[in-house]
């Protein structure tokens, strides 16, 4: 599908869905991204571009469970904020993951994979990790100095570097303290650059929230010392009324025009007072002029693609798209090409545990129709969105007597919500849809972002369970750092699928109170 018409010519988001900490490169014609993952298997997606344009997730760097060691660890602490650069033949992914292994550095050949087993980089303390190499070839690893354990937690030190030996794990020397930002909260996710005769040091200051923004410095060495832009933060969204928020947690790449771009996170708040984010963080591009040495970024367009259609016939093996919570897919779930059905077995876990029986992909629309046709013969299972343990709706069903139980159910901390009605036995046709309220008022429903509604048919009969304000759903205010993923659970027993279906639709942009929709 075509770029919208855009000033940079490039949709935005570029890649829709649960994709934030996006880290690019550029190798021989091709550009690459990876983004975090948190909790999800496979991690750590690759995309593929050679237009800027259209993309193509062609792996994942972490396809086994040993490279990241996540079985048990909150959503919070898991897989954190990537970078991805190439050296000396070898594509090189630095990244954290503080309830796992720590910081690893893995390497491919292809960026396809396999990727290796990865090489911890012992006694590194802190978050985001960034990887260069000094002249001599030396690795340099600079990141963000967060405390996560002790009593000094959530502590922010500033932004460090070290140097590595990538071989052997080993720091070569002290922590070095090298920039404490332009004055902004939180300084993370530095990167970088050589250029000109500087070395750039890249940052995101003011938080992943509405306080979002790049900063710049620049000096001789890649030690420093580095003198901060006078236009810091020269990227952000914050106090306007930018359609895309929280602009911020960039990175540099040279793009098909030879323009500089700056691809970096955002997110896309809707309602009356633009509070809620229900994709969660996104992957966004814009274009910067350099104007005396330093970053002139052009505010971060809106350009979605119009439909976005994902349809699963399950006629071969499930693609590198499925991911499910600290499990792989394949350890869940098993297909029948000549069937074209996905069976998942249940083992008496819901959707509220670290591990459900759960396989999904990411939402990649607001207003999105999904929809599964579920044969329930065998046990108990349903569709489902998901933001985490502590946040999903899901509509399920299950056998009883002569008939088919569907049961929607709503689940945000603290709070839990159940509708339940009766359909004739058989395959049940499963759906969940989200959509932009439909109002005119200055009520309820337009301060929300969208509301989801579960219905279900079997036998001929349709009957809608519920409609939930989708605002609990939402990056503002669920306590993880991820997104929302459509999928496909049991709780006991083995639930067949079939023709898993879903088409998302944009407006132009987030509707506002006080300006144009």
């Amino acid at each position: 599908m075509a770029a919208p018409e855009t000033p940079s010519g490039y949709p935005n988001p570029l890649l829709p869905g649960f994709n934030p900490d996006p880290s690019v490169v550029a190798v021989d014609g091709a550009y690459y991204i990876v983004t975090s993952t948190f909790e999800y298997l496979p991690g750590l997606p690759v995309y593929r571009s050679t237009d800027f344009v259209e993309w193509e997730q062609i792996g994942n760097v972490a396809t086994r469970p040993e490279q990241l060691e996540i079985a048990e660890v909150p959503t919070n602490l898991g897989v954190w904020a990537p970078t991805l650069r190439f050296h000396d033949g070898r594509f090189f992914v630095i990244v954290g993951v503080p309830g796992g292994r720590g910081c690893i550095v893995f390497t491919a050949t292809d960026p396809a994979g396999p990727w290796s087993d990865g090489v911890v980089i012992e006694g590194l303390n802190g978050i985001d990790p960034d990887l260069a190499w000094d002249e001599d070839g030396t690795a340099i690893i600079t990141f963000s100095g967060l405390i996560l354990s002790g009593p000094e937690t959530g502590t922010h030190l500033g932004i460090q570097q070290v140097r590595a030996d990538l071989d052997t794990g080993e720091i070569l020397t002290p922590v070095r303290d090298i920039w404490s930002g332009s004055g902004s909260m939180f300084p993370e996710a530095p990167h970088l650059y050589r250029r000109d005769g500087f070395w750039y040091l890249l940052i995101a200051e003011g938080g992943t929230e509405r306080g979002h923004g790049c900063s710049i410095a620049r000096g001789p060495s890649p030690e420093g010392p580095f003198t901060a832009f006078d236009g810091n933060p020269f990227l952000t969204a914050r106090s306007t009324i930018r359609p895309v928020q929280n602009t911020g947690h960039g990175d540099f790449v040279t793009g098909p025009s030879g323009e500089t771009l700056l691809v970096m996170l955002g997110v896309r708040p809707r309602g009356g007072t633009r509070a809620f984010s229900p994709l969660g963080r996104e992957t966004f591009v814009t274009p910067v002029r350099w104007v005396d040495g330093w970053p002139i970024a052009d505010p971060v367009a809106h350009a979605p693609r119009p439909e976005l259609r994902d349809d699963v016939a399950f006629d071969g093996p499930l693609d590198n798209r499925w991911i499910a919570p600290r499990r792989l897919p394949a350890e869940l779930a098993s297909v029948d090409p000549a069937a074209e059905t996905l069976t998942i077995r249940g083992a008496g876990t819901t959707l509220d545990g670290l591990r459900p029986a759960f396989v999904g992909r990411r939402q990649l629309a607001i207003a999105t129709r999904a929809a599964v046709t579920a044969d329930v013969s065998r046990g108990i299972g349903g569709l489902a969105v998901r933001y985490d343990e502590d946040t999903h709706v899901d509509i399920e069903a299950r056998v009883d007597g002569d008939g088919v139980i569907v049961t929607a159910r709503a689940v945000v901390p603290s709070l839990r919500q159940e509708w339940s009605a009766r359909l004739p036995a058989g395959p049940v046709r499963l759906h969940l849809d989200s959509a932009f309220p439909d109002t005119d008022s200055f009520g309820t429903l337009a301060m929300t972002s969208d509301v989801i509604t579960l219905w279900a048919e079997s036998g001929g009969e349709r009957v809608e369970l519920a409609a939930v304000d989708g605002r609990s759903l939402s990056a503002e205010t669920a306590a993880s750092f991820t997104g929302r993923v459509i999928g496909l659970y049991a709780t006991s027993g083995d639930v067949t699928f079939r023709a898993f279906s879903s088409l998302g639709t944009e407006a132009p942009s987030p509707a506002t109170f006080g300006t144009a929709a």
